[in-house]
């Protein structure tokens, strides 16, 4: 291995060139000057460096936190090739034979024009046209480069922290292609996803007064965060009517059998409730009626339709489905928890007052609308998520000739709704977010995804997301996933996804720039979701009124009420 100290200077065509000035990207008087290594070898989007040990710990000291932190994993390094700077992170380190100098991967993140009048850097993209060739020098990356890669440009973008190691150099998400090719949130469980979650949706919101967001909120805890700013529904005041569903939601609910059974009870159910729908004064005049057209019936109709279809039997041995499908409905007209959806008032025709509440249309300077389903029955929770994404997805089909209004459907716990076991329950939603995640971007539907296993969710989904926000993940089949729906050039950021701290995050993908490691700002705590893990060594000192908490939380939980 050649020893750094006695690498001779690249030729150079005049004295003054033996050691070219870094120019403004890395201003001389923060960075010293100095050359930190040497490329070995280049390949299409990665480099083999070898760093001088010596000058690295020389730089330990430096004021600059990102010069102080060159050549450690995961800080940036820049390469000059030709009149082009390339910025690159450093993905692993290792020690020369000798122990003389380290060894490097590292991994191109994009390049620069340097202005041969100004000497100013401009114009930083990703990708990289211009490489470097072996012998070429690399430095440090100083507080002043990344203030010039990471400088928020005309584009619509909001700040959520700032760029590791600074504590200056802000991070932006770009709205527009942040939002229109989809992202997804990846965190453990305790890494501040909650409230990183939050504070992004704050500031979309603060920007975008006239958006329209629908959260599927499973736990109730953002609730704490957006009241004031948007609106709040729960099994108190939502009022979905029971016959938006289509005949897929309506299977999921009203069947409970399998095998041919279950298909025998389909087609019963396919044949009554078409009869149910068609006696509706609204579908009138419509040539293409079908079981899943969202005309309102009454379950009493359905009920009469099913007793007229039994009547019809030859043999009384063949009246277990029809039984089974009455059974079934009569238990959900019955039962109080059902009644945000299967109550005898939602009968009229609230379809455009339900579309203009949930999708905030006009928004009322509160864009967005937070649905708690932590109070759903836990057998038609999916389907509830499932109507409220189809909702979401048919609305932006049949109004592409209306002027556009972009919809950001953003689900919670996504392993849910997306398993990657096929076999599970609440196929309807897994089927109508999975082509959102496909087909959802050409009709004006953004999806946001939110999840704490992301091994847990269906293949594909994840790649369909074009932005990927990864918090700490401790789980090694989490990482690895991850790892593999992520851009070869953020591979070097990925390593540390095991190491980061609560509240710190990897963000690569369209969303932002160029792969960069970002510490979330704070967020008010009148803002934050109600998801902070409750402190026993205070809480079980305290005493007192336990008979009294005992009795209210009985009356609430026999009245499945709030």
């Amino acid at each position: 291995m050649t020893d750094m100290n006695n690498l001779s200077p690249i030729p150079m065509s005049s004295a003054s060139e033996a050691d070219p000035a870094p120019s403004s990207f890395a201003p001389q008087a923060e960075s010293g000057g100095q050359w930190i290594g040497r490329v070995l070898a280049i390949s299409g989007s990665s480099a083999t460096i070898e760093f001088d040990s010596a000058r690295l710990h020389a730089l330990a000291n430096d004021p600059d936190p990102s010069v102080a932190m060159s050549g450690q994993v995961g800080s940036q390094v820049r390469l000059q090739a030709q009149r082009h700077w390339l910025l690159a992170n450093v993905r692993t380190l290792s020690a020369s034979e000798n122990g003389a100098a380290i060894l490097a991967e590292v991994d191109f993140l994009g390049e620069g024009d340097e202005d041969p009048h100004s000497g100013q850097f401009t114009n930083f993209r990703r990708g990289v046209t211009t490489y470097p060739l072996p012998g070429s020098r690399a430095f440090p990356v100083t507080r002043n480069d990344l203030k010039q890669i990471y400088a928020a440009d005309a584009r619509a973008h909001v700040e959520i922290g700032t760029v590791y190691p600074t504590r200056d150099v802000r991070a932006s998400l770009l709205v527009d292609s942040f939002l229109g090719k989809h992202f997804a949130l990846l965190g453990s469980t305790g890494t501040g996803k909650s409230t990183s979650a939050a504070l992004i949706m704050h500031k979309i919101c603060d920007m975008s007064p006239e958006g329209h967001i629908v959260m599927i909120d499973p736990h109730g805890e953002y609730s704490a965060a957006f009241k004031g700013h948007g609106e709040l529904f729960n099994v108190d005041n939502l009022a979905m009517p029971y016959w938006l569903m289509n005949f897929e939601e309506h299977c999921e609910v009203f069947i409970t059998t399998q095998g041919a059974d279950r298909q025998r009870d389909m087609d019963i159910l396919a044949k009554c409730l078409l009869q149910a729908r068609s006696k509706n004064r609204t579908a009138e005049g419509l040539n293409k009626l079908t079981v899943d057209s969202p005309i309102p019936y009454t379950l009493s109709d359905l009920t009469n339709a099913i007793s007229n279809e039994m009547g019809l039997l030859n043999k009384a041995t063949d009246t277990a489905p029809y039984m089974r499908l009455k059974s079934k409905i009569d238990e959900l007209k019955s039962d109080p928890r059902y009644q945000f959806m299967f109550s005898g008032m939602l009968i009229a025709d609230t379809m455009s007052a339900f579309i203009s509440k949930v999708f905030r249309l006009p928004s009322g300077g509160k864009p967005i609308s937070i649905v708690d389903v932590s109070g759903v029955p836990s057998d038609i929770v999916s389907v509830v998520v499932a109507v409220l994404s189809r909702l979401v997805f048919d609305y932006a089909i049949w109004s592409r000739n209306e002027v556009q209004r972009p919809i950001l459907l953003i689900c919670e716990e996504a392993h849910r709704y997306i398993p990657a076991d096929k076999t599970s329950t609440g196929q309807a939603v897994r089927k109508v977010l999975e082509r959102i995640a496909k087909e959802g971007r050409k009709y004006g539907v953004s999806l946001g995804l939110i999840t704490q296993r992301p091994s847990d969710l269906a293949e594909g989904v994840l790649s369909q997301c074009g932005t990927l926000i990864a918090m700490r993940l401790n789980n090694e089949r989490d990482q690895a996933f991850v790892k593999g729906a992520m851009p070869e050039g953020a591979r070097g950021f990925l390593d540390v996804i095991p190491a980061l701290r609560n509240r710190e995050c990897i963000i690569c993908g369209e969303g932002v720039s160029i792969p960069i490691r970002v510490s979330f700002d704070d967020l008010e705590r009148e803002r934050r979701p109600a998801s902070a893990d409750p402190h026993f060594s205070e809480l079980w000192r305290r005493s007192g009124d336990e008979d009294g908490i005992v009795s209210r939380v009985v009356k609430r939980w026999r009245a499945q009420g709030r």
